[in-house]
């Protein structure tokens, strides 16, 4: 939207000129993003808790530490969603398909998060959404990205599996590319939900994968940037900093509210939405192995579910105390906010180790 508004301007004065470096309009959408999140979080607060739902329905087979966050307001997510739509409409160039995919993504599993929320609010039922419901509304919204982003596939590298390390490899997908496609999309959806169940753990690492999504994205959408550093060029791709920087912009507001103790609760309304909003940005930059690295701690916490459910099934025996893993952690007697830091730590290396296959061919 500004940046039509800049283009005009810039016969007017140079410093408009500006707005036409990705990496200025990156910043600024950052920056929009956790101005607008601080701005209208005590806001959301408010309304949430004025609610008569009572807030948050927290498990009875939790953690005990967990039963004095009952009523805390959740759907908090819907505040990182209007940010990042807000800053996005802002700054990015708004005749990019990729944009518009992954905004599309980001809204339409964020509305599916808000029914699930709205049924463990109104109906106090802390399960939410039938399994089988969500699942079935997540695969309609990944398909139908999946097969959008195969029918506008202008270059063949857009539908080509890499593999990081080894610049040779390289295989093409074709057709199957629609099925790698949802299973990242609708699986880091799962993963980044399964995460988010401590105050702040979910939302750091996707500030985090998200800021390092947009260096790949610089890169990928820069022809000579691609070209040296081996990774596949995807014209177009480098507009996806502006979203990446909104996410990072205004995921760390939110955290300002969702730290330790948290006064509001993202929800599946943000969870759902962020993990499937990394997931489509890591398959349209084709990195879709180095997002499973920079995001280990989400595909950890789901090996842990996985994991736990076998076990239980083949055997009758659980291998951790409760599964996702961090609630392990709290019955093994880690304070909360150790538990947190730590795998915001575990986040950082994981995000320094992808970052660092750039320059590892």
């Amino acid at each position: 939207m500004l940046l039509e508004l800049a283009e005009w301007l810039k016969g007017l004065d140079r410093i408009f000129a500006l707005f036409g470096y990705i990496t200025f309009r990156g910043i600024l959408s950052a920056l929009t993003a956790m101005g607008l999140s601080l701005w209208l979080g005590p806001r959301l607060i408010r309304y949430l808790a004025s609610l008569k739902s009572g807030g948050q329905p927290i498990r009875s087979d939790g953690p005990q530490t967990h039963f004095s966050k009952a009523g805390t307001p959740t759907m908090g997510g819907a505040l990182i969603l209007l940010s990042v739509v807000l800053s996005t409409l802002l700054w990015a160039d708004l005749g990019n398909r990729y944009v518009w995919v992954t905004l599309a993504v980001l809204v339409a599993f964020g509305a599916i998060g808000w029914l699930d929320d709205w049924i463990k609010i109104v109906r106090r039922d802390p399960n939410g959404l039938k399994s089988r419901w969500k699942y079935a509304l997540q695969s309609l919204c990944g398909f139908a990205a999946a097969l959008f982003l195969f029918w506008t596939a202008d270059t063949p590298a857009a539908t080509t599996f890499y593999v990081p390390l080894f610049k040779d490899v390289a295989i093409p997908l074709g057709g199957f590319f629609v099925v790698v496609a949802y299973f990242w999309i609708v699986g880091f959806s799962n993963a980044v939900n399964l995460t988010d169940g401590l105050d702040g753990l979910a939302i750091m690492p996707t500030v985090l994968v998200a800021g390092a999504l947009g260096v790949f994205a610089y890169a990928s959408g820069h022809a000579v940037f691609a070209q040296y550093l081996q990774i596949p060029q995807v014209p177009g791709a480098g507009e996806l900093v502006i979203v990446c920087a909104a996410i990072a912009g205004a995921g760390l507001g939110f955290l300002w509210f969702n730290t330790y103790p948290a006064m509001v609760f993202m929800g599946d309304i943000g969870a759902l939405a962020l993990g499937a909003a990394l997931g489509v940005m890591a398959v349209i930059v084709r990195q879709e192995l180095i997002l499973v690295v920079m995001g280990g701690i989400f595909v950890i916490e789901t090996l842990s579910v996985m994991a736990q459910v076998a076990s239980f099934k083949l055997t009758g025996r659980r291998i951790f105390r409760m599964a996702p893993i961090h609630h392990h952690f709290e019955l093994k007697g880690w304070p909360e906010p150790r538990v947190i830091v730590r795998f915001w730590i575990i986040s950082v290396m994981l995000v320094l180790v992808g970052l660092a296959t750039l320059k590892v061919r």
